[in-house]
């Protein structure tokens, strides 16, 4: 039994630790019952707390949690050297400026490193006509979210916006937090670091809102998203040629829906989870799928990752300061290096592009041609089409993200417009009677109306915590009944 024990809590590859897990739920059980125990002893729970986070990244990646170290600890010192250069707000020194460079360096170095070093190879060596084979290089988990969080700190520090965080502990704490270590959202220490050493206050509200998003962020991944990628949209990207073009359509609907449940649960689960601890998050989605053109959807999906490339690449390229072709070209640049960090292939930068492509021709249409304010939006029966084309718009970007290749894309596109056969409805329909239920209630739910939730949110809050601790049973339940034998990582993981 004990060799059992230590194997199911030393790393595992095949099986990294994740929120809808039931290790995880187990030893956060565990967690919260030391973690109230020290609420009133400060530095002993911050210690606390950071060791778990370590201890959660490493049932992630295994040993390369001292990359999160490596990071922690240089940009602290970085930060804090740049801060005792400040003699005066706004004081931006050549020395402070070459030590926000060696922090650049550090750390997308070892981003770069571990995440492009294949890709970047690959090209040189296609252009000069030699083979390659890519090295055997681990992606730590969630390398771009840490690394990029830690980076927005040094360069606030630089510009002015916060101070240096005074103990390395409490910096440590920042970055390692473990609700949104792997996959965010990515939080700013403006928002984060002057909750750190306040009193653990976790109200009715806090707690009803917290375990509410447990509930959706659980149900999103464990039932909608990860029963429709293996009962459906799976079989139809994997094989696009064994099936209509309308299967191939909806695969690509399903699709946009699984990555949507995917992520925006985990962020729920991450949200919730803080407040449970009594931190709060800014939201990370905010109904995509009802967007009326492409800059709404960037501000409603992965919000963090959005205004974290607008305020530290858009803007610092120039963004809308330089007259409207620098914009343009800004847009496309940023756009480009978004669909880099998602992934080291070029299909991701195609995914960019396009998505840039669409924000330039979004911007000339409604400020040029139609003169509207960055602040309009269409009504009535304009919005239905606004929506619907902004939809189409953002499943067709997701060919390229989700096809490995640019051949796996082109037959998809060959199936829905040359071999469509729309009279496979009805027995479609009755084939894939739950795939297509689950997907119609994850649609349906997008468009709920915010009010709905808040008294769902309030109504948990009237109750106790015992009622809610039953709901959380209940939908753990459900979700262990309804989930594949093998745990599905989170999409974002890769990332």
């Amino acid at each position: 039994m004990l060799e059992r024990l230590i194997n199911i809590l030393t790393y595992d590859p095949k099986s990294p630790m994740i929120f809808s897990s039931g290790l995880f739920l187990f030893l956060f059980l565990g967690f919260s019952f030391v973690y109230m125990l020290l609420r009133n002893k400060l530095n002993t729970r911050l210690v606390f707390v950071t060791l778990f986070s370590y201890y959660f990244y490493y049932k992630s990646s295994g040993f390369y949690f001292f990359l999160l170290a490596v990071v922690t600890v240089s940009d602290y010192l970085i930060a804090g050297r740049i801060g005792r250069l400040k003699t005066a707000p706004g004081t931006k020194t050549p020395a402070m400026r070459r030590l926000v460079a060696l922090s650049l360096i550090i750390d997308l170095g070892f981003l770069g490193y571990f995440k492009y070093t294949n890709f970047f190879a690959g090209l040189a060596a296609r252009l000069i006509g030699e083979n390659f084979q890519p090295w055997d290089i681990f992606l730590p988990v969630g390398i771009s979210f840490f690394t990029f969080q830690s980076m927005s700190y040094v360069i606030d520090v630089y510009r002015g916006d916060i101070k240096p965080v005074g103990r390395l502990l409490d910096y440590a704490f920042y970055v390692s937090f473990f609700p949104q270590l792997v996959a965010g959202p990515i939080v700013r220490a403006t928002d984060f670091v002057p909750q750190i050493r306040k009193p653990i206050v976790i109200t009715q509200e806090m707690f009803a809102r917290g375990v509410y998003l447990i509930m959706t962020g659980l149900f999103k991944k464990a039932v909608i998203s990860d029963y429709i990628s293996l009962n459906f949209v799976d079989r139809i990207f994997d094989n696009p040629t064994l099936y209509s073009g309308l299967e191939n359509l909806l695969g690509v609907y399903g699709y946009a829906l699984q990555i949507y449940c995917d992520f925006s649960g985990y962020s729920d689960m991450a949200i919730g989870i803080a407040l449970l601890l009594g931190f709060k998050f800014p939201i990370n989605f905010n109904a995509p799928y009802t967007s009326d053109s492409i800059t709404d959807f960037w501000r409603r999906w992965h919000i963090s990752l959005s205004r974290w490339i607008r305020d530290y690449i858009y803007i610092s390229l120039g963004g809308n300061r330089k007259g409207k072709v620098k914009q343009y070209m800004n847009l496309m640049a940023t756009m480009l290096l978004g669909g880099l960090w998602h992934g080291a292939s070029l299909n991701f930068i195609v995914w960019g592009g396009i998505h840039g492509a669409g924000l330039v021709a979004h911007k000339f249409f409604q400020q040029e041609v139609l003169h509207h304010d960055r602040h309009y939006h269409p009504h009535g029966l304009r919005k239905f089409f606004a929506v619907i084309l902004t939809f189409h718009f953002v499943c067709f970007a997701w060919l390229f993200f989700r096809n490995a290749t640019f051949g796996g894309v082109g037959l998809m596109l060959s199936q829905i417009f040359t071999d469509f056969h729309a009279e496979l409805l009805p027995q479609l329909l009755t084939g894939y009677k739950y795939v297509l239920l689950i997907m119609a209630f994850g649609y349906l739910t997008h468009f709920i109306p915010d009010r709905w939730q808040d008294r769902t949110i309030s109504l948990l809050a009237r109750g106790n915590v015992v009622v809610d601790a039953v709901l959380l049973t209940i939908i753990i339940y459900i979700v262990v009944q309804v989930k594949s034998s093998t745990i599905q990582p989170f999409i974002y993981f890769q990332f």
